[in-house]
């Protein structure tokens, strides 16, 4: 038996110590341990480039241009000397290949580079050209003696992540570089194939030995954006694998209350309900119901933009647990959004004579006792609540249903406490959202639950119109205010700061009120920030809700909350210090009533390309889920989904930004073979097996590829 096909032999190599690899040694195996956490053979080879530099050509210094962002070049360097004094100290160098002149400045390790440099000798340099004063320049440049191995270029250099520490002893991309080849020199035969034959065949991916070969050391373009593709295809394909398992797991080992009966669902929707409901809601509703009659436990999120109409789906769900003798909950984040949605809801629930209580942190010790009885009973029907629902002295008589919204504010622990409150039968679980998230990212991050979106909304809702306007148009932007409050309207300005910062020369929260206050005599204001105790904050908000404000003063806390009908202006000062999906969410603040409202973005003049983008997606569009995709090119997954999730921090080579087509085939595989045969017992799965069973096993940190 080869050690390609025997695990213990391929786990023993994988698993032996750095320092055990030619040209490593114990003290460059120490610096790897403390800086990269490379201990083992599987970890060097797993730490992967996160970019390429294309070495394969030497251009002439006659040929450089301001459009470069990067150029290798060889020739003679002339002289070099020490200029300037303290700071401003530095080596400089003259470099010529008969087609022009170039000069080389160092200003760290100027005596290191004194001593190794040779007036006359003959380099290869690598840098990106900046033309100053006429003349071509390049600051801290790679710099080799040229040679007649190296001198006719070819290859592509592999960046990998680093630190300053090791920079500092030398251990840079190049020397990590010839580390990786030793490596691989021996490693060839113990990398087994982790994917089916007819996969690779399907998809014509190159073997997993190839990959990682041409991922660290390619020749040229195409084997490494084949290698690429490979390595991208089976890490997502062992994402989604672990994820679409988990998912048929709860709907084979998981049952759930049967939710067919729909007598108070029709009298809700043929005398009570007061608006036709979209087509979006109306599907969401179907896709539902049919979870809820399969006798299997629901999972599903249900994502759709702020103004979509999730709180009316959401009462309806509720209404077909209370048909089956069930009781629902619905847990909210914080008091204000829990009471937001408590009202809402109420207004439908005493329609039917349905029994509805809210529980909080401030709930009163009577009223509380009267909700644990009647919660233990069954003769309330529907609860409301923070967190303070998932403490032990909540306990239901048959909960059926539990609702989450914002979920992505709620840790794992907290919803599996909720889920634990029917001993019997685990509830049905809808989470909601109201932060789109783009198809890739949903698939990766809730691949595992079964997906609803609401992408249209409500018939009568008027498109918030979103303009940008720059400091100096501050005096008209009032005047435009002043007409809305004018009108009976009521406003929100937002600041990114509550204290000024030396650093960011930013309108802090003080200073603003205190301008706004100025600008508008007379009108009285509310002010929110996070450092404000949570009673506090609550009346500042009640005040607004009533009325009472005519200008909210707030930092970004309103982003979840509030539902002011009567607000329609979202001011957002400093926007270019918020994220895309940031911008939406503060949108979504205004535009909940039938009158036009508007949403002005104030920035300074000097704007990146960034973002300038996020400001006229703004101004384009109000599809939130537009604005997601748009938010995942710009910011990339992690910064998106708010929390580290599983299944996104495992992701070492794909992007989900770039990758999707890759994923959604992954996906589909990974769901044909779960299908067809869900155990692996088919010899061509044999692959899949034994890779699950050596990551079940974590020997060592070679589990990460996938």
């Amino acid at each position: 038996m080869t050690s390609a096909t025997n695990p213990s032999v391929r786990t023993r190599f994988f698993d032996t110590k750095i320092e055990f690899l030619k040209g490593v040694g114990p003290q460059k195996a120490a610096l790897l341990n403390q800086e990269l956490s490379i201990f083992t053979f599987g970890d060097l080879i797993q730490h992967y480039p996160f970019r390429h530099e294309d070495r394969s050509v030497f251009h002439k210094l006659s040929d450089l241009n301001e459009q470069m962002t990067a150029a290798q070049v060889k020739g003679r360097l002339r002289e070099f000397s020490v200029i300037g004094e303290g700071s401003k100290k530095r080596l400089v160098g003259t470099f010529q290949d008969g087609t022009g002149f170039l000069d080389l400045v160092w200003f760290q390790s100027i005596s290191w580079y004194e001593k190794w440099l040779r007036r006359g000798g003959e380099y290869i340099v690598y840098g990106t050209p900046v033309l100053y004063g006429g003349k071509w320049s390049i600051t801290h440049p790679e710099i080799e003696v040229l040679t007649p191995e190296n001198a006719s270029a070819g290859y592509w250099q592999p960046i990998y992540p680093l630190t300053e520490k090791l920079r500092k002893k030398f251990l840079d991309s190049k020397a990590l570089s010839k580390m990786m080849r030793n490596l691989l020199e021996i490693a060839h035969t113990h990398i087994r194939e982790t994917l089916p034959a007819p996969l690779v065949e399907k998809y014509r991916l190159v073997s997993k030995a190839q990959a990682l070969w041409h991922f660290h050391l390619p020749q040229d373009n195409r084997t490494l954006h084949q290698a690429q593709r490979r390595l991208k295809f089976e890490e997502l394909f062992y994402n989604q694998f672990r994820l679409i398992k988990n998912k048929l797991l709860h709907k084979t080992e998981y049952p759930g209350l049967i939710f067919d009966k729909t007598l108070l669902v029709k009298e809700f929707y043929e005398q009570h309900l007061p608006f036709k409901l979209t087509g979006a809601q109306i599907r969401v509703l179907h896709e539902i119901h049919e979870d809820l009659k399969t006798g299997k436990q629901m999972n599903r999120l249900l994502q759709g933009d702020v103004g979509s109409g999730k709180t009316i789906v959401a009462f309806i769900t509720m209404l077909f647990a209370l048909d089956n003798d069930a009781q629902a909950c619905l847990m909210a984040p914080t008091e204000i959004l829990t009471d937001q949605h408590y009202q809402g809801l109420k207004k439908f629930a005493d329609l039917l004579g349905v029994n509805i209580a809210k529980l909080t942190g401030s709930t009163k010790k009577k009223e509380r006792e009267v909700i644990h009885r009647e919660l233990l009973n069954g003769t309330l029907h529907i609860i409301v609540g923070t967190h303070a629902l998932i403490e032990d002295a909540v306990q239901f008589k048959n909960l059926g249903l539990c609702i989450i919204d914002e979920q992505h504010r709620f840790g794992v622990a907290q919803r599996a406490k909720l889920w634990a409150k029917n001993k019997r039968i685990n509830p049905h679980m809808l989470v909601m959202t109201a932060t789109p998230i783009p198809r890739t990212l949903a698939m990766t991050l809730y691949g595992d639950l079964d997906i609803s979106a609401i992408n249209e909304l409500p018939a009568g809702r008027k498109p918030i119109k979103t303009v940008h306007r720059f400091d100096k148009n501050r005096l008209q932007v009032f005047g435009f205010l002043k007409e809305e409050i004018a009108k009976g309207r009521q406003v929100y300005m937002v600041y990114p700061l509550i204290e000024e910062s030396e650093k960011m020369d930013l309108k802090d929260l003080m200073d603003g009120y205190e301008s706004v206050a100025r600008a508008f005599p007379g009108v009285p204001l509310s002010i929110v920030h996070g450092k404000m105790r949570s009673q506090d904050k609550d009346f500042e908000m009640g005040r607004f809700v009533r009325g009472e404000t005519k200008i909210m003063v707030a930092t970004t806390v309103i982003e979840v909350g509030v539902n002011v009908p009567n607000a329609s202006v979202m001011v957002i000062e400093n926007a270019e210090r918020f994220g895309l999906s940031q911008l939406h969410q503060l949108r979504g603040r205004v535009g909940r009533g039938a009158e036009q409202s508007y949403c002005i973005l104030m920035t300074d003049y000097k704007l990146s390309k960034d973002t300038k983008l996020r400001i006229e997606t703004m101004c384009r569009t109000n599809d939130g889920f537009e604005i997601a995709e748009v938010d995942l090119q710009l910011r990339g997954p992690g910064d998106i989904s708010g929390t580290q999730q599983s299944g996104l921090v495992d992701l070492l080579v794909a992007n989900l930004a770039q990758d999707g087509e890759i994923l959604k085939a992954a996906r589909a595989s990974a769901e044909e073979i779960l299908t067809t045969d869900p155990d692996l017992l088919q010899p061509v799965h044999q692959p899949i097996r034994s890779h699950l069973e050596n990551l079940r096993k974590e020997e060592t940190n070679w589990s990460r590829i996938s």
